[in-house]
């Protein structure tokens, strides 16, 4: 058969054994597994890259993506659908128009509500999000719907953040949806003497609006799936253990896998 001797030898002894490539791929399957099990929300991207970093195993996103394919491993994290654009606010014009490029903290900020429902009661939770570094800078709970405070004390820390118009600060640019609050002239006239200026999303266009709207979805799915908070004794705490979470520890696509504060701290930026 034009066999090499010694080659048929070294086949015989380990045909019933796995060869590198076989143990490998074994290996990084448990291992994405082990991680699945913990984020549920993430996908093979960041389950490859969270692997990479605790073990310093070099391998491509192709062979973790084949690994979880064979092991059924896929995000349980939804995602939002297309909707036609509505019309412009006549109060506060959309000034990003999809132009979300940030050269310094706080030059861009975004804010929007989101329903979390635990133990059988809905809550509503604000956030104020810069998009430098897609941190958190500002959160706030309410268990009443409609209930206006916790837009406001998001807005009293931005407006700390921002300071008052005579310190002669760069101005901040808070771009929000056309909600009653946001619309509302009590809500203009709480940072009217504050560095902030405002921008809005079209009507019912949360395009206008892509980044919170992306992280609001991956940030419930996370809250859910791997913080527990439909189940959750006391929800306020919850999220305040998830916040210092996305800040300081989850690491982001978006920042080259860095997460908010050590993409901010590495640029200079206290």
């Amino acid at each position: 058969m034009g066999v090499n001797r010694s080659g048929y030898y070294k086949w015989r002894k380990r045909r019933d054994q796995d060869n590198q490539y076989v143990i490998n791929r074994r290996n990084l399957t448990e291992l994405l597994v082990q991680e699945h099990t913990r984020h549920k929300a993430w996908g093979y991207h960041t389950l490859s890259r969270s692997i990479r970093q605790q073990t310093g195993w070099i391998f491509s996103d192709n062979l973790a993506h084949k690994c979880c394919k064979a092991a059924g491993i896929k995000s349980k994290a939804k995602h939002y659908h297309y909707r036609k654009p509505g019309e412009e606010s006549l109060i506060f014009p959309n000034l990003i128009q999809g132009c979300w490029k940030a050269n310094r903290p706080l030059q861009i900020v975004v804010s929007d509500m989101t329903c979390i429902r635990c133990n059988g009661k809905l809550y509503e939770w604000t956030l104020f999000l810069d998009t430098f570094n897609n941190e958190i800078i500002a959160h706030a709970l309410s268990d009443r719907r409609g209930d206006i405070k916790p837009y406001y004390d998001c807005l009293k820390t931005l407006c700390r953040k921002a300071g008052k118009k005579k310190e002669q600060r760069p101005q901040t640019v808070l771009h929000t949806d056309q909600g009653s609050i946001y619309s509302s002239r009590a809500f203009a006239r709480a940072h009217s003497h504050y560095n902030i200026i405002r921008s809005m999303s079209r009507a019912g266009t949360p395009t206008d609006n892509p980044i919170i709207e992306s992280l609001n979805g991956w940030m419930k799915a996370e809250l859910f799936l791997d913080f527990g908070a439909p189940k959750s004794r006391n929800l306020a705490a919850t999220l305040k253990q998830y916040v210092h979470y996305f800040n300081y520890e989850r690491p982001a696509a978006a920042l080259d896998y860095k997460t908010p504060i050590q993409f901010k701290t590495e640029l200079g930026f206290a």
